[in-house]
């Protein structure tokens, strides 16, 4: 075995859910003694599911269950991991990384795996600066960390009344996590109805009222300006409209920001995240890499879904594996354009799932049913069941939907929608879908088509890992990935396990 400090040194900055997916890819070489690997981690935890952290902060599951990676077996496989560490600087003509601690660590090949950060607000009595970790007060947090989860979590158990300011998808679900715990959250946010971007008037109406029904106060239309804070920390959003909103905790569900500034310090470019090419390489000598949350690749903003990232830390172990890190004194090797990393594929389509409320969108759904213009528009609308049906398409294509309250046309409408299916001229047959007694499905999946869009895996590869002998979710889940994201398709896995599946 070669001696160690003639060792290639990958070292690796960030330990969330893509960096353990690209740890794993690269044990085979640990192992084979073709490098160190080191990995540097702001938080104290190894890599864990954010997906889920509502789920804790709600009391529904525990901290050990969100675990991806077991740090102990890294350690054994001798990976050196750097815990609770910070990084105050990145040498990149030395090719040092320099910790808070004091201590230096050198590499020849460099990943950011950084992440993204919560967008602070900007609101009286928040420090929103948007290149640093935010310093909130004392009752005010943003729901990314295991120690957000917990603090959440002793407030809920108190009795605390919790104020969730942002109407996007990650606010909802927050929110109606807290509810289905038997908790009383409150939705705060601007739009006219949450998720005003994505859904039309009408679908905005049932949806905050679907969200009340199961147990969320929603206050719509709200311009927010500070925190009032007391002795024991928050204590009101100060808004221009609806007065003082009081609580003992607020819950910020702003969006993310791409950490770029430790890059950007060492003279790497950055934009809506570290700049790469489409081999994900950020320097001129392919020795830094940038991948997920962080990265911007080839031009494309981060998508701040898992299934990318872990595409691309898939693409990255096998080209560290086999490719060398450049000698210092020799030119750049030009990289084969063929052997690009995976695009990134922007995904339309928004899901929406709890115990009392499902949804649906995708594309544009705000076109109504009496414009004129090339676009066809059908709306079934029944909001005492909690149903609602949008369909808007151009030459029988669908081109936007909204289904909400109507799980199974969901479904159906998310293949039909990212195949371009021609629908039925009948557009009511579409309905039949979710009554028990349907017949088979207008659009069956095929071997290609996304079942877990956490993990971006497929029905076939879930179908592959039936046929090989997993009988529970999460030897599936072990397999391909399939449901270890939000557990949304959970259901869909439970049934082909159930049935024999030709593959």
């Amino acid at each position: 075995m070669t001696q160690h400090h003639k060792l290639e040194r990958i070292l690796i900055i960030g330990f969330g859910p893509v960096a353990a997916s690209l740890i794993e890819g690269l044990l085979p070489g640990l192992e084979a003694g073709l490098f160190s690997l080191d990995v540097i981690s702001a938080e104290q935890h190894a890599a864990y599911n954010r997906v889920l952290l509502a789920e804790v902060a709600s009391g529904a599951t525990t901290a050990e269950h969100l675990a991806m990676i077991d740090p102990l077996r890294l350690l054994a496989a001798g990976v050196g991991l750097h815990l609770g560490a910070s990084v105050t600087r990145v040498d990149r003509s030395r090719r040092q990384v320099h910790l808070g601690s004091g201590q230096t660590l050198g590499y020849e090949r460099l990943i950011f795996a950084t992440g993204a950060r919560p967008v602070v607000p900007t609101l009286n009595g928040l420090d929103f600066s948007p290149h640093a970790e935010a310093n909130l007060p004392a009752g005010v947090m943003a729901l990314r960390t295991l120690e957000d989860a917990m603090a959440l979590n002793r407030v809920l158990n108190s009795g605390g009344r919790v104020l969730i300011l942002g109407g996007g998808i990650l606010g909802i679900e927050a929110a109606l996590a807290m509810a289905e715990a038997g908790h009383r959250p409150v939705l705060v946010h601007h739009g006219h109805a949450p998720l005003g971007r994505s859904v039309d008037s009408d679908g905005g109406i049932l949806l905050a009222r679907s969200l009340r029904a199961a147990g969320v106060e929603v206050i719509s239309g709200v311009r927010a300006t500070a925190v009032r804070r007391d002795a024991d920390g928050f204590s009101a959003l100060v808004t221009e409209d609806h007065g003082e909103i009081t609580g003992d905790a607020l819950l910020l569900s702003c969006g993310v920001r791409a950490r770029t500034e430790l890059a950007a310090g060492c003279g790497l470019k950055v934009g809506r995240g570290i700049k790469t090419n489409e081999h994900l390489v950020a320097d001129t000598e392919n020795r830094v890499f940038a991948l997920g949350d962080c990265a911007e690749v080839a031009g494309a903003a981060p998508s701040g879904l898992l299934a990318p990232g872990w595409a691309q830390a898939g693409w990255l172990a096998d080209f560290l594996l086999t490719h060398r890190a450049p000698a210092p004194d020799l030119a750049t090797t030009a990289l084969d354009p063929a052997s690009a990393a995976p695009l990134v594929e922007r995904t339309n389509v928004l899901m929406l799932k709890g115990q009392s409320l499902e949804l649906v969108v995708a594309g544009n759904v705000m076109a109504g049913p009496w414009d004129e213009g090339q676009e066809r528009v059908s709306v079934f609308a029944d909001p005492q069941a909690g149903r609602y049906l949008k369909l808007v398409t151009e030459h029988d294509v669908l081109t936007g939907f909204l289904a909400i309250g109507l799980p199974r046309t969901g479904a159906e409408m998310v293949l039909a929608f990212e195949r371009g299916t021609v629908l039925p001229e009948d557009r009511s047959a579409l309905l039949r879908l979710d009554d028990p007694a349907a017949p088979d499905s207008l659009v069956v999946p095929s071997a290609d088509d996304q079942l877990c869009r956490c993990s971006g895996a497929t029905h076939g590869q879930v179908a592959h890992a039936v046929t090989d002998g997993c009988t529970t979710v999460a030897e599936v889940g072990a397999a391909c990935r399939a449901g270890t994201g939000c557990g949304g398709c959970r259901e869909t896995i439970e049934a082909m396990l159930r049935v024999s599946i030709p593959v």
